[in-house]
């Protein structure tokens, strides 16, 4: 069964129409890459998976609710990361974490933290302010957060930005292990396309509002006949193929 199923999902801004009909599923341990460039279309899907925005059209299902009747019952099993989302400054990341861990009713939230700021390098700043942060330490915390649930679906924008390669590197290989160990559903947004070749075993690519195409890394690789993912990502974006195949 398809933990995350979207079937012709739009939503139209006025005289824009942000998302384009678009349809795909993720299934129980799978990671699913979500590609574009700014303004694609990608944190707008994002958006109405986790009931933020209503769609203009089409359905998403998560763990066999229907989230335009029924999202609460599938939000209390989601979780969601962003660098772009900021937690409150005020709180130390510790309170922000025992915050997030009561809203998901998260049994010995204590332990939980402490688990998690072990394995993210968090125990240094569990009583700083989030506002004193770095961009790269609010980007672990901001991960924390989405993990704080045990989450059986995860959405996750960039995750890695703003971190060393040495960090992110770290954080890639923990989302990796919590999906194998987990079976958790996964969909990512990056810019970071090593990222995308490493994590994900089907990628969707967003533009304009549309999947312009998909299909696993090695795939994409093949049938574009590029060495990695970023001359994939600029061939779309700038249409080069079809300039190279005009010439």
């Amino acid at each position: 069964m398809s933990i995350i199923a979207v079937r012709d999902l739009s939503k139209q801004y006025r005289e824009t129409l942000a998302v384009d009909r678009i349809s795909f599923a993720v299934g129980a341990g799978q990671t699913v890459g979500l590609l574009g460039g700014n303004g694609a279309g990608k944190t707008t899907t994002i958006a109405m998976l986790l009931g933020l925005l209503i769609p203009t059209a089409g359905t998403i299902h998560v763990l066999g609710h229907d989230m335009a009747t029924d999202r609460f019952a599938a939000l209390a099993r989601m979780n969601f990361s962003s660098p772009y989302v900021a937690l409150p400054h005020r709180l130390t990341v510790a309170e922000n974490l025992r915050v997030y861990a009561h809203l998901y009713d998260v049994p010995a939230p204590e332990r939980r933290i402490a688990e998690l700021a072990g394995e993210l390098d968090l125990a240094a700043l569990l009583d700083r302010q989030a506002g004193t942060l770095s961009a790269g330490q609010k980007t672990r915390v901001a991960l924390a957060k989405s993990l704080i649930n045990r989450p059986d679906v995860l959405l996750l924008d960039e995750p890695t930005a703003s971190l060393d390669p040495d960090t992110g590197d770290l954080v890639r290989g923990w989302i990796e292990r919590y999906r194998a160990e987990s079976g958790c559903a996964i969909l990512l947004a990056s810019h970071n396309m090593a990222e995308v070749e490493r994590l994900c075993g089907h990628v969707l690519v967003m533009k304009q509002g549309r999947v312009v195409d998909e299909g696993s890394p090695a795939s994409l690789l093949d049938r574009y006949g590029r060495a990695d993912l970023e001359e994939v990502f600029l061939d779309i974006a700038r249409d080069r193929r079809r300039a190279e195949a005009a010439a």
